[in-house]
């Protein structure tokens, strides 16, 4: 396994902290390393600067003078001249054979370097190691009366190696101190920070080993990526949640509801295998019912389904109110043969912000259960205010009306007000809960009133 896959193999914290420390121990050694250099070039020129320094002294007070000295008394007197100099230079004079006829403060040998009369004139500054150790040579032509030579000056870099030497230690030693604390700064920082990742990952664990049987919760509330990637995943877990709530009573309600029309059928399918095959009544009475049954069992399946699905609202729908009154009516009653549907219409016509689907749904939901649960002869009122900001429909029903303790149920999944309603037959108890989906989903509001043995309405509004 290479260095790539074994890192990409850590773990995010360790990642984080690996990196973190080394991009600073990067950035650290190479700002060392500017500092160092441009250190070291900077005192090592003040060096060469303070030893020619010196030998312009020394030729200064050479030229001083005039001649009135000779060069004896210089060689006999060479206190002044170390006055001149610093204690860890050396100064030698030789003649023009090469021949030392002066020397001032012997801390260092002589430099063996061979120089033209040219380069001696225009004063040579070499680099040169002497037992060892690193030196700056200044080599310059000298007069002392009617003396002519040249002057040699061996200044050390023991100062300025101990220095260097010294900044080197400290930055490698700052350096690691940098380092330790960079890695510790970084695996805090990533400790913080991956404290909310963790809790996502732990929550995606519990939701995969428990479901949502547990509350989702963070305690982070950082307006921050991760602070917006929590609120995805809630978002997210949230319509998860629904839809695995929604498959569940889908499951539910499916095999609850379909127990009884698939027992009817077994029942009458039995009846027909021990008697009906002999007696038409029988068989014609038992393929009637389960006939029924079949067809209440599909519509009873189709609006499972319509309550199982989550599509998503149309923005940009729109609904010819009077159309689709006018379809509904029609079939209506062509099955409803008694009943009598009058609409009536208020106002400068407008479209309503749903579906044609949907509000025929939801307007034929709301007729059926007016037609369905009637002990008199079916007449439903219907009427179509159309406003500046709203459209108002509402339906009135001549049925045997609702509790008022009952009215905040009649949306509930397979609810029915009570036996008599449950007696009167032919519905699903699924009709008003695919309403109610349908208004929640195009902002429709509704409002129910109702009295016993005098009706129902139900008022809806229909923003524009």
């Amino acid at each position: 396994m290479n260095i790539k896959e074994s890192f990409l193999n850590l773990s995010l914290k360790k990642k984080w902290t690996f990196t973190t420390a080394l991009v600073i121990s990067i950035s650290y050694a190479a700002i060392c390393i500017v500092i160092y250099f441009a250190l070291h070039t900077w005192l090592y020129n003040n060096e060469q600067n303070n030893a020619l320094r010196t030998v312009d002294d020394l030729s200064a007070f050479f030229q001083s003078q005039d001649g009135s000295i000779t060069l004896r008394e210089f060689q006999e007197n060479t206190g002044l001249m170390k006055s001149i100099i610093h204690q860890n230079q050396t100064v030698r004079i030789f003649n023009m054979d090469g021949y030392e006829v002066l020397r001032i403060n012997d801390k260092s040998k002589a430099a063996d370097i061979r120089l033209s009369y040219e380069e001696l004139l225009n004063t040579s500054i070499t680099n040169q190691t002497i037992n060892g150790k690193n030196v700056i040579v200044v080599s310059r032509i000298v007069e002392i009366g009617l003396f002519q030579g040249y002057m040699q000056l061996v200044h050390p870099l023991d100062s300025f190696e101990s220095m260097m030497q010294y900044m080197l230690t400290a930055m490698l030693i700052a350096g690691i101190g940098a380092l330790l604390l960079a890695a510790l700064i970084s695996s805090y920082l990533s400790k913080l920070l991956m404290k909310p990742l963790e809790a996502l990952r732990d929550s995606m664990v519990s939701v995969k080993e428990k479901g949502f049987d547990e509350p989702i919760q963070f305690n982070y509330h950082a307006d921050d990526e991760i602070g917006d990637l929590l609120k995805i995943y809630l978002s997210m877990m949230d319509e998860l949640q629904q839809s695995f709530t929604k498959q569940q009573q889908f499951v539910s309600d499916a095999s609850h509801e379909l127990r009884t029309p698939i027992q009817a059928i077994e029942g009458h399918l039995s009846l027909i295998k021990r008697w009906g095959k002999e007696d038409p009544n029988i068989l014609e009475e038992s393929l009637t019912t389960s006939i029924i049954e079949v067809q209440r069992m599909k519509k009873m399946i189709e609006e499972l389904l319509d309550l199982a699905r989550r599509e998503k609202r149309d923005e940009y729908a729109h609904a010819n109110v009077e159309k689709v009154l006018n379809s509904v009516r029609d079939e209506l009653q062509v099955i409803n043969k008694d009943a009598e549907i009058v609409i009536q219409y208020f106002g400068e016509t407008k479209q309503a912000l749903i579906t044609e689907n949907a509000l025929a749904q939801i307007i034929r939901n709301i007729i059926e259960n007016g037609i369905r649960y009637n002990m008199n002869k079916p007449v439903i009122e219907v009427k179509v205010n159309y406003l500046s900001e709203n459209i108002f429909i509402t339906i009135k029903d001549n049925g045997i009306g609702i509790k008022q303790e009952n009215i905040g149920k009649i949306f509930d999944r397979f609810y029915r007000v009570d036996d008599s309603r449950e007696n009167t037959g032919g519905g699903t108890g699924l009709g008003l809960s695919i309403t109610k989906m349908l208004a929640e989903k195009y902002n429709v509001e509704i409002d129910v009133t109702s009295k016993i043995k005098e009706g129902t309405i139900f008022t809806l509004r229909f923003p524009m």
